[in-house]
């Protein structure tokens, strides 16, 4: 059996040995990242199978844990290991010919980086290795936002990493309180030992882990940084900052919350903060005629979506949520790409500006037409099946307040809907397109979009390839003593 470790390593020494490459070797480091990613999404789909019926521990230097650090792969994070090795591959495709400014070898560095604390961060038991990759991921993504080195870029990068930091003080903060009351930074023993401690003596941490990781996963009102990022990062950042960095933040989150904590009585606050963000996000969408800060906004409301989902804390909503961010991780990468090209094309990036592109560009249109469907959640697409599960969900609770909260999930919906249809008829139905500039994009964007459509397409007509992984991270969150045996046996 291949050791899981390698999901970590094989990234995180790419990322050391592309500078050495740019010395002799420099036409051949933009491959490096998809055959890595490549190979990471190899191995966590072996894997998968096997961690589904029981996880793998993995003891680093030897030594069994509380006492060393350890990895912890279970469904949860096998499914997000998956995810992450996926779209950095599909993304890693896309950037071969499209990144040709900047420091091209600081970039897939970087890249890389970003990708190993995703990945660090999902399959780590220990909490203090989780901050760290948490740091790699949050460092990695500051600098590939600033990377063109554009007044705008380096502005919105400064913001980022302003806000970004504050977050990773209180986390830290909250990780040095817990330390200093249980003496371990073990997240199955510190699970083990919280019941022992007063409840009010554990507010204080939860609060600051809820602030901190709501910055890095764009939870209002702490997504401020988010629209200038995307609408100042090369495309292929933007998908990865949407499809992967904020919801790496949702993971650790509601690891935090369900399995160290078991806070399950802040189960309905989380719903009302999804609920606010979700109509904060889908509001502010609809009223930007920039396209990519559209999109920004709506990723805000499709967290918002996930962590409303979370906060239903059934076996079935929890299993909603982890569709629905494969559906936002698809879709939305798919949309970044798709207006990559569009807006290089058009030279701007106001959607008037994209008027006429259904005939100039029309394959990629139409793979911007169907992640834009995807995620809206019409069939026979992804998004379908995902918030369905997530409406049926809320409706077994059969509660008054529930039902209130669903109308406006899909009052948002609507909202959401309507921005998206308000993009297709300019591209479509407004307008015609005399430069000779807007032409199809060139292959190697077309090959990544099309494996994406066939993913959003086939997963949403057949939605049980994942019901398996999805039932058993959604079990695997809800048991916490479950999880307590297994990474302490």
């Amino acid at each position: 059996m291949v050791n899981p470790i390698l999901l970590i390593i094989a990234p995180l020494s790419a990322a050391f040995i592309i500078p050495l490459m740019g010395y002799g070797l420099k036409r051949i480091v933009k491959f490096i990242p998809p055959l890595v990613m490549g190979f990471n999404l190899v191995v966590s789909l072996s894997l998968a199978p096997k961690v589904i019926k029981n996880p793998i521990i993995v003891f680093l230097g030897g030594f069994p844990p509380p006492f060393g650090i350890n990895l912890y792969v279970g469904p949860l994070g096998i499914l997000f290991s998956c995810v992450i090795s996926l779209v950095g591959f599909i993304v890693s495709i896309y950037a071969l010919n499209y990144i040709k400014q900047g420091a091209e070898q600081k970039y897939h560095a970087l890249y890389l980086l970003l990708l190993t604390g995703a990945t660090g961060i999902v399959l780590t038991g220990d909490i203090f290795n989780l901050f760290v990759f948490y740091e790699i991921l949050c460092i990695s993504s500051y600098a590939l936002v600033g990377y063109t080195g554009e007044k705008a870029g380096i502005e919105s990068a400064s913001k980022y990493l302003i806000q970004g930091s504050l977050g990773s003080s209180l986390i830290l903060i909250a990780i040095a309180l817990l330390y200093g009351k249980f003496g371990t930074l073990n997240m199955a023993d510190m699970a083990s030992r919280i019941d022992s401690v007063h409840t009010m003596e554990l507010f204080f941490p939860l609060v600051l882990f809820i602030t901190g990781m709501g910055v890095e996963s764009a939870i209002f009102p702490l997504n401020a940084w988010l629209p200038d990022a995307h609408s100042s990062a090369p495309s292929t950042i933007s998908a990865i900052l949407s499809g992967i960095a904020i919801k790496i933040g949702i993971y650790a989150l509601c690891r935090v919350i369900f399995t160290i904590f078991g806070a399950t009585d802040i189960l309905q606050f989380l719903m009302l903060l999804g609920l606010v963000t979700l109509l904060v996000g889908e509001f502010s969408a609809f009223s930007q005629d920039n396209i990519k800060r559209m999109l920004a906004y709506s990723s805000t409301g499709q967290i918002g979506l996930i962590v409303f989902a979370m906060g239903v804390g059934t076996q079935y909503g929890i299993s909603g949520g982890l569709f629905q961010f494969t559906t936002h991780a698809l879709s939305k990468s798919l949309l970044f790409l798709t207006t990559g090209y569009m807006i290089y094309r058009a030279g701007s990036m106001k959607i008037s500006a994209l008027e006429g592109m259904g005939k100039k560009m029309p394959l990629t249109s139409v793979a911007f037409t169907i992640g834009a469907f995807s995620l809206i959640g019409l069939p026979p697409f992804i998004g379908f099946p995902s918030k369905f599960m997530i409406v049926y969900s809320v409706l077994a609770r059969q509660s008054g307040l529930y039902i209130v909260f669903l109308a406006l999930v899909l009052a948002g919906t609507v909202i959401e809907g309507a921005y998206f249809f308000k993009v297709i008829q300019a591209i479509y139905f407004k307008g015609e397109r005399k430069d000779d500039r807007a032409k199809e994009a060139p292959l190697s964007a077309l090959i990544p979009v099309i494996i994406l459509v066939l993913l959003i397409i086939g997963i949403g007509i057949y939605p049980k390839v994942l019901t398996s992984i999805l039932d058993s991270s959604a079990a695997e969150l809800l048991d916490r003593i479950g999880y307590i045996k297994e990474a302490l046996k």
